[in-house]
Order: C-alpha cells, then structure tokens, then sequence
C-alpha cells in the first residue's frame, strides 16, 4: 500500500513540474523592425530651344524631374517641371538640381550660347583733302592766243568755259589774269597786247557769270616767257592769258 503511494506520488512529479513551468513561461521576442525603404532616386532633364542665340534674342529652357520635392535652376526654386525663357547677354550654362525626400539629388546642364556681334566696320577713309592750290591748278586752263591777236578762239572759248564753271562753284577764290606775249616784236608793244588779252579773258569769264570783282588783270608782255626756244611751238606757249589765284598772292 505505502508502495503504490509511493510510485503515485514519482508519477505526478513531472506534471507538477510541467505546471510550474506553465505559470512562469518567458514570452517569444519581439519581430525584428524592417529597415526602412529608401526613397527612389530622383532624375531630371533640362534642354535649351535654341542652345545659339545672337545678343538681344531668347531661349527657352525646358526641365522635367521624377522622384523629386524640390528643383532649382541655377540655385532658383522653381517647379518640378517647366519652362523659362531666359536672355542673357553673353554665354552661359544652366543647371537643374533634382532632389528627393532623402536628399539625394541629380543635375542636368546646358550651355545657350550667344554669339557676340561682329565688330562695327571701320570708318570709311576720308578722302583726303586736297589744297585749294592744287585743285586751282587741276582745274584752271589758259586761254591760248594767235600771233598780234588778243581774239578768243574756240580752244581759248572751251577752256575759259570750263574755267567759268569752276571759278562759279568756288567763289572764295579770286583771280588774276596775266596777260602774255613771245618773244618778238618791241616790249612796250608786247606789254599793250598782254594787257589786251588779259582783258579779253576777263569779260569772256565775266559774261559766263564770274563776278568781275573776282578778278584783276594784269600784262607781262614778252618779260615772263615760259618757254625760251626760238621756235614756233614755243611762241604758241607765250602768247596766252595764265590764271593764278590772287588769295595767297602766289603767282606762276
């Protein structure tokens, strides 16, 4: 009897441990935490329509972004996705920064190009002014005369008309008509006949439209020949009316 009460009593020791056990039990731990999910990285593209421009024109930047909350261009906040025209005055780059909620950013550029304008042409050279001596001279011809005669011949008209025209479009300038003669025949003979030439060219200019006042006469006779040979062609030379300027008192 005390035996089976005995080996009842071993029977029941692991159930009471098992109970003991049961009232003391350590809860599981927890789940591990699920490393958080990172935020998809952001990309942005950025064009220029038209990437050349000349000084004074525009061009219009396009941008779009995915992935972002926040684009500058150029250190500007603007939109996620857009368009500015922009003008600028001498080449220069733009750049889009897309970043996203991680601070994780992407760029793009673009370089609008200006063309600089070409150099202004260098002035026209001025024409170089020529002495009012020098056109005198250009532009003034003697009248030629025939032997003992103080007529003016068609060649002497021709020049004096030409003469006329030109003394007209410049009235600043006065003259003096010498009166010339060749070589032959007496000196106070030759001095009556240059100062009949003389004369003769100054009322031919005057009835062309020169202002008489313009001009004064005077004879030379045969004393200031331009040519000395004792030949026929040198006579021709002498026996003329010569123009000079009477503003600088220069006489040829």
């Amino acid at each position: 009897m005390k035996r089976n009460r005995l080996l009842a009593a071993a029977a029941s020791l692991p159930m009471l441990f098992w109970l003991a056990g049961c009232g003391h039990k350590t809860p599981p731990p927890p789940p591990p935490t699920p490393p958080p999910v990172a935020a998809p990285l952001p990309t942005v593209n950025l064009d220029a329509n038209p990437t050349a421009i000349e000084r004074g024109q525009s061009s219009t930047l396009t941008w779009s972004s995915t992935h972002a909350v926040a684009v500058t261009l150029n250190g500007a906040r603007v939109n996620l996705n857009g368009s500015q025209q922009v003008s600028p005055t001498e080449s220069t780059d733009y750049e889009v920064v897309a970043t996203n909620a991680d601070g994780k950013s992407a760029n793009a550029s673009v370089r609008v190009t200006v063309a600089q304008p070409p150099p202004p042409p260098p002035p026209a050279p001025q024409p170089v002014a020529q002495s009012l001596d020098k056109l005198f001279s250009e532009n003034i011809h003697d009248a030629f005369f025939d032997f003992d005669s103080w007529v003016i011949r068609p060649d002497a008209q021709q020049a004096l008309v030409g003469d006329a025209d030109w003394l007209k479009q410049n009235p600043n300038v006065d003259i003096i008509i010498e009166g010339h003669c060749d070589q032959r025949g007496s000196a106070e003979y030759n001095m009556g006949l240059g100062d009949r030439r003389a004369n003769a060219a100054r009322k031919y200019l005057v009835a062309l439209g020169v202002d008489a006042s313009r001009i004064r006469t005077i004879s030379y006779g045969k004393e200031k020949p331009f040519c000395t040979e004792t030949t026929s062609d040198c006579y021709q030379q002498n026996r003329r009316a010569h123009l000079v300027m009477s503003n600088n008192g220069s006489s040829q």
